[in-house]
Parts: structure tokens; C-alpha cells; sequence
């Protein structure tokens, strides 16, 4: 089981982590300073959320590998976030895009593993799920500002939508590593997310005056390793100074 186990947390790990360093990037670029404020909290509870994963992950891998190696330590093929997170920023209605959907799903799917028959990863998912309810509010509340703004912003934020929904299709896709999860009982099915998703995702659109981009053929391949080109821009800017000097401390 460490195996499949070991997969299934860096993924969650992984994804907070890259979303987290996404989100960081806005911090003195953001529209006010309170947005700059805001994200930037945001991306510290999901750095946060990542580090007590990582040290989760370490633990069942049990090569003493800390959550700082697994972090800063592992090139990109070893990396298993979903592809719509190393996505690029873009503008702010683009961010803002990515942000609802991916905050919407992680809500369902930490709420579902706070019941894991895992009980450190229940603990870390129960907090989780705390802190995604009130991201989830605020890329909710933006994209409805956005949507039904001036005539640009909800143009650029029905672009974001349906240049980012192809990237969607992963979330609830499961694979061998999923189903041992679902098996043990320490994950949920990932199909078992989208019905809940589906209408929280759609009730922000409506009242933003946003048009639900159509299903069709869905990119996929993060979870196994496969990424964008986009993953190792991030992950230079990440691991530079741990991988430049290795062993420093403050």
C-alpha cells in the first residue's frame, strides 16, 4: 500500500504546492492591496497545506526524505499535480478562473477525506477543508464581480473559462493509484466529486453571466508525471536557491 499511498499524497501535495507558488506570484502585482493581501494569504495556506503533506508523504516513503527534499529536491518528472495548476497566471480574470475551479474541487475533495480511513491524512484534509471554503468565497465572489463587470472584464474571464476547462477533465479521472485509494478506503472516487462541483461551479457562472464552457476532450497526464512545459519554469524559480546552495540554513 505505501506505494499507491505515497503516489496519492504527493499529488495532493504537489497540487497545493505548485497552486500555492502560482498564487505567491501575485503577491505586489495584484489589482489593490487588498487582493495583494488576500492571495498572498491564500498561497500561504496552501504552501502550508503542502508542507504538512510532503511531511506526510516522506514518512510513508520512508527514505528520510523531509518535506524541504521533496520540495525543492525532485525535478519535474517526479512531480504528480494536476495540469491545471502550472497552467500560466495570465491576467487576473484568468487566475481568478483557475483559482474557482480548482478551489471548488479541492473543497469537495477534502471534505470527503477528512472521513479517510487514513487517520493523518483525515487530520490534514480537515484543516484543509476549513481553508478552501473560504478560497472557494473568494474566487467565487471575484468571478461574479468579473462576470458580470464591464463588457472586458467578463470577456477575459469567459476566455480564462474556456481556454482552462479542457484542463478540468483530470480532476475526476481515476487511475490504479485512485482506485486502491477508493479500495482501502482512504480516498474518494474522483467521479464522486463532480456531480457536487458541477453545481457549485455552475451557480457561480450563472450569476456571474458566464457561459459553461462544453464538455469535450480533456487534457490529462499530471498525476503521472507528464507535464506542460510550463511546470519547469515554476520549478526553477522555486528550487533555485535550495538546489544553488544546498544544505544552507538562515
Amino acid at each position: 500500500m505505501s506505494g499507491p499511498l505515497l503516489d496519492y499524497v504527493l499529488r495532493l501535495a504537489d497540487t497545493a504546492l505548485i497552486l500555492g507558488q502560482q498564487n505567491a506570484r501575485w503577491c505586489g502585482h495584484a489589482p489593490v492591496l487588498e487582493e495583494d493581501m488576500a492571495v498572498s494569504n491564500i498561497a500561504l495556506d496552501q504552501i502550508g497545506q503542502a508542507r504538512l503533506l510532503l511531511t506526510l508523504a516522506g514518512e510513508v516513503e520512508g527514505r528520510g526524505r523531509d518535506e524541504d527534499a521533496l520540495a525543492f529536491h525532485r525535478d519535474g518528472p517526479a512531480f504528480r499535480n494536476l495540469l491545471i495548476v502550472e497552467q500560466p497566471n495570465g491576467d487576473f480574470a484568468e487566475t481568478i478562473a483557475r483559482n474557482l475551479l480548482v478551489d471548488a474541487y479541492l473543497l469537495e475533495l477534502y471534505g470527503a477525506l477528512a472521513r479517510s480511513a487514513d487517520a493523518r491524512l483525515a487530520g490534514i484534509a480537515a484543516k484543509a477543508a476549513k481553508e478552501c471554503a473560504y478560497h472557494v468565497r473568494h474566487s467565487s465572489g471575484w468571478a461574479i464581480r468579473l462576470g458580470d463587470g464591464t463588457a472586458e472584464s467578463r470577456d477575459r474571464t469567459q476566455r480564462a473559462l474556456d481556454g482552462l476547462w479542457m484542463w478540468t477533465g483530470e480532476m475526476f479521472t481515476a487511475d490504479a493509484v485512485d482506485r486502491a485509494m477508493v479500495e482501502a478506503g482512504i480516498g474518494p472516487d474522483p467521479a464522486s466529486l463532480k456531480p457536487a462541483w458541477d453545481k457549485r461551479v455552475g451557480a457561480v457562472l450563472s450569476e456571474a453571466t458566464l457561459a459553461r464552457p462544453p464538455d469535450g476532450w480533456m487534457q490529462k497526464g499530471g498525476k503521472q508525471g507528464e507535464h506542460s512545459e510550463h511546470l519547469g519554469y515554476i520549478l526553477t524559480e522555486l528550487q533555485f536557491l535550495p538546489r544553488a546552495y544546498p544544505g544552507a540554513a538562515w
